[in-house]
């Protein structure tokens, strides 16, 4: 019978929903061709009624709802008639060769660091469509290609939506065509390739997986982690001394003080590993000490699933920000081409995690200073003080235009009806420095230069209002710009001035604000960072894995260290 074409509107009015739709629903359906063949069998029509009952059943937008429109519209596209079970003559029910090896798969999920129980439901239980009953038959079918998709989603996207571990981590999951990843899976006599295809392709995550695969194996020689405590500094005293020692080979593992050997040891290792080298054990180098073997497992887990949430290609020539690292780099055919420490968003003004495309640079930037800022500080400081904004190089604008801050009747102010915004004129003193890099996004955060240099010495770099500042930001835009025949360091600072200069790329730069706790060197060792903004152990928790306690939290180290006006 000759396949119909229908609109997605024309098929779900034509479904026999129990709800009306509305005027409003209509108009905010964008018509989409969907290919919807009526079923032959007696089979395919009980697929058919289940699928709908399925699909119209589910509350909008949820994940049920999502799951059972994929699929009715891929069975509609084959007259709803099953492709994962076969029926003899006898009426015996099996799988088809397809779905036996895509059910290897499936119990071996661990190895993905997924859940095998996530797949192997009660639902695709043979036993469930003994008889040949057709309405059995037909759930046993459409439970099955429901967990083929879930399992393909999770290869691809991962278990775990990331705004459900926090908002700010702003990331969308990939496409998958999963009508044509059913087809090619049910007519292939290997899927595993196919299903392959879905998971990342990054080396780190290719290692990540390595390292969970041999995790057991290595766990023999695990040395047990170094719990978080306060600061450490030389000639202290402190519990974990002796696993310090232990660690790092020097003698009289049982004293719990700080000596002078130990902290040679300790300088020599920090120096190792890039980190500042002034013999203070803070997060920053117990997370380093905690590297290599002593990674968990649920930590191996928790990173190759945000490698899902990375996009596929993250760029040939791309920049790529680590926040739990405090380090940016440049990366070309996957080889970095220049690095440099970064300064983040701290924990109560988080940096946002998402990816986007630089395709600005201002060179003497105005700082437009944001609301929150404005409300939290700046509007309480000029009620004090009016001469505030002009110590602080500031504009008062009001409908756009600079005001004088004397000709301001105060009385008729406060801190909950401040009716100016403010930005901060270029200069020495402005807190984006001397250059920004835009990729405009709606947590209007960006890479920027800063007048305060100091805190790129400390180990725990998370200072910030949110933005990301660069520690060389000229090296940096020099780099960035290797791609640009008109555009290079000695031109950018050829602009340096009182005037904000904006400047274009031909070529838009993806760049990647990212979150892992672990990093794979290029000798296959694994190296930790702390979880500055818990993120991680949220992640854990929210997979279902063991965690332990007294991980460290990188933050702990930016204790005393005042809040800064800047972004």
């Amino acid at each position: 019978m000759k396949k119909v074409a229908v609109s997605l509107v024309a098929l779900v009015l034509a479904a026999g929903i129990a709800a009306p739709v509305l005027a409003q629903d209509v108009a905010s359906i964008e018509p989409t061709a969907v290919v919807i063949a009526p079923p032959l069998t007696p089979l395919a029509r009980i697929i058919k009624d289940g699928l709908s009952q399925a699909y119209y059943g589910a509350t909008r937008d949820s994940q049920a709802y999502s799951e059972a429109q994929k699929l009715y519209f891929l069975y509609g596209e084959r007259h709803f008639e099953p492709i994962w079970i076969t029926t003899a003559a006898n009426g015996a029910v099996t799988f088809s060769p397809s779905a036996e090896k895509i059910i290897s798969l499936f119990k071996a999920a661990e190895t993905e660091g997924l859940r095998p129980n996530d797949y192997l439901t009660p639902d695709i239980d043979l036993a469930r469509a003994r008889g040949g009953d057709p309405a059995a038959l037909a759930a046993l079918e459409t439970a099955f290609s429901g967990s083929v998709l879930r399992y393909a989603n999770h290869l691809h996207n991962g278990r775990i939506k990331p705004q459900s571990v926090s908002e700010l981590l702003d990331i969308q999951p990939k496409p998958i065509d999963q009508a044509g990843l059913l087809e090619r899976l049910a007519k292939s006599d290997d899927p595993a390739p196919i299903l392959a295809e879905l998971e990342p392709k990054h080396p780190e995550f290719l290692a990540l997986k390595a390292a969970l695969a041999n995790f057991k194996a290595a766990n023999t020689a695990r040395p047990t982690p170094i719990g978080d405590g306060p600061v450490l500094r030389p000639g202290g005293e402190d519990p974990r001394v002796p696993l310090i020692r232990a660690r790092l080979e020097v003698a009289d593992t049982t004293s719990t003080l700080y000596d002078t050997d130990l902290v040679t040891a300790v300088e020599t290792f920090q120096e190792s590993l890039g980190l500042e080298v002034d013999g203070i054990i803070g997060p920053a180098t117990i997370a380093a000490f905690n590297g290599g073997n002593a990674t968990r497992r649920e930590d191996i887990i928790a990173n190759m699933e945000r490698w899902r949430w990375m996009p596929s290609d993250l760029g040939q020539f791309h920049v790529f920000v680590n926040i739990p690292e405090f380090r940016l780099w440049i990366e070309r055919d996957g080889k970095p081409e220049y690095t440099t420490r970064v300064v983040t968003g701290t924990v109560k003004n988080q940096t946002p995690i998402f990816s986007d495309n630089i395709r600005h640079i201002v060179v003497n930037p105005y700082w437009n200073v944001p609301s929150s800022i404005i409300k939290g500080e700046i509007a309480p400081a000029v009620l004090r003080n009016p001469g505030y904004t002009d110590s602080h190089n500031m504009d008062l604008l009001y409908n756009g235009s600079p005001v004088s801050p004397w000709q301001v009747d105060w009385s008729q102010v406060s801190t909950s009806y401040f009716p100016f915004k403010v930005r901060q004129r270029p200069g020495a003193s402005n807190a984006l420095g001397q250059i920004k890099f835009l990729f405009p996004n709606k947590h209007d955060v960006y890479l920027h230069d800063t007048p305060s240099k100091s805190l790129f010495a400390r180990s725990a770099r998370a200072f910030s209002h949110g933005c990301v500042r660069v520690e060389n930001p000229m090296e940096f835009a020099d780099a960035l710009m290797a791609n640009e025949a008109n555009i290079s360091r000695t031109s950018l600072e050829a602009m340096f001035g009182p005037n904000e200069r904006w400047v274009n790329p031909e070529k838009q730069i993806p760049v990647h604000l990212a979150y892992f706790t672990l990093r794979v060197e290029p000798d296959g060792s694994i190296r930790s960072f702390g979880d500055v903004y818990g993120h991680n152990e949220k992640l854990i928790k929210a997979m279902g894995l063991a965690s332990s306690t007294g991980v460290p939290q990188i933050i702990a180290e930016a204790e005393n260290v005042p809040e800064e006006l800047s972004p």
